[in-house]
């Protein structure tokens, strides 16, 4: 079935997520209703046309969708499982931050009480709701996804996953470690550069580009990562270990911090102890894969 800007949604959570969120249904045409602990975070959407709802439950009696960002998934149970809270029917898409195992158990929890549901996560900052710069990303049964498409286009650019529940959650995280990543080999680059009079606005392009040239490399290495197979088209890992002991000299000569470069050599070295040196960087997919042992 597919919904039109006439469809009435709930949000459950007003935050400054959850306020975009509302916004963002508003703005598209969807009568909306809305639901927070604080009520007065709410006056806003009112005054732009929102229905406030005085509890939980009857908020979700309103909407054909609802969606709950709050603040976790113990306060998603604590709210939907408060006495008055009808789930039996009702379609839920929680936005709720969490581990892929909180939202495994929330949607085998949900669907017990006769719910409909989806996990989701938002990969954007409030500001970008609504528009296709935000990517929300949702898990969970495909026809539940499907039947409400056209509703959550309003937020921004929707994808669904799989109907593994947990998947939303992994990839956010999957995500965050893509950004702190990036971010962190940046700030030790100009860390560097900058004992020599070179200022981050200088270096940022430069560094862009790199980062743009590494991305360009990720279809080929998943293609490795996925046969088992990392033969050195480009550069054996053993030699990558060589320039990380540059980088290293480079970064204790002067006076920077070496603790990041010298945790990927460990793991380098490791792999380059069990056979590995001959192959291509991603066969350090096996030193990422296992828990560390001390």
């Amino acid at each position: 079935m597919n919904e039109n800007t006439d469809t009435p949604v709930t949000v459950v959570g007003l935050g400054l997520m959850g306020r975009a969120l509302a916004g963002a249904f508003l703005a598209a045409g969807h009568p909306t209703t809305v639901w927070n602990r604080t009520a007065s975070k709410a006056d806003q959407l009112v005054a732009e046309g929102a229905r406030w709802a005085p509890t939980v439950g009857d908020a979700l009696k309103e909407g054909s969708v609802a969606i709950i960002c709050v603040s976790d998934y113990q306060a998603v149970r604590q709210l939907l499982g408060a006495s008055g809270v009808e789930l039996d029917g009702t379609t839920l898409i929680n936005l709720t931050s969490g581990s892929s195992a909180q939202a495994r158990e929330t949607a085998h929890w949900a669907e017990q009480r006769g719910a409909h549901y989806l996990d989701g996560a938002v990969m954007a900052l409030p500001p970008a709701i609504g528009t296709a710069e935000a990517v929300i990303l949702h898990s969970g049964p495909q026809a539940v996804f499907e039947a409400h498409r056209t509703t959550l286009d309003a937020l921004g650019t929707v994808t669904h996953l799989g109907t593994d529940p947990g998947l939303a959650s992994l990839y956010d995280v999957a995500g965050l470690a893509m950004m702190w990543s990036i971010l962190n080999a940046w700030l030790q680059g100009t860390a560097l550069l900058r004992t020599a009079g070179v200022d981050a606005a200088t270096y940022a392009p430069f560094a862009r580009r790199i980062a743009a040239g590494v991305a360009e490399w990720l279809p080929g290495y998943a293609r490795q990562i996925d046969d088992g197979a990392y033969p050195a088209e480009v550069s054996a890992l053993e030699t990558d270990a060589r320039a990380m002991t540059h980088l290293i000299e480079e970064s204790e000569a002067a006076g920077v911090n070496a603790e990041l470069p010298k945790l990927i050599q460990t793991m380098a070295d490791r792999a380059i102890a069990v056979g590995h040196g001959g192959k291509q960087y991603p066969v350090l997919i096996e030193e990422f894969g296992k828990p560390r042992s001390d």
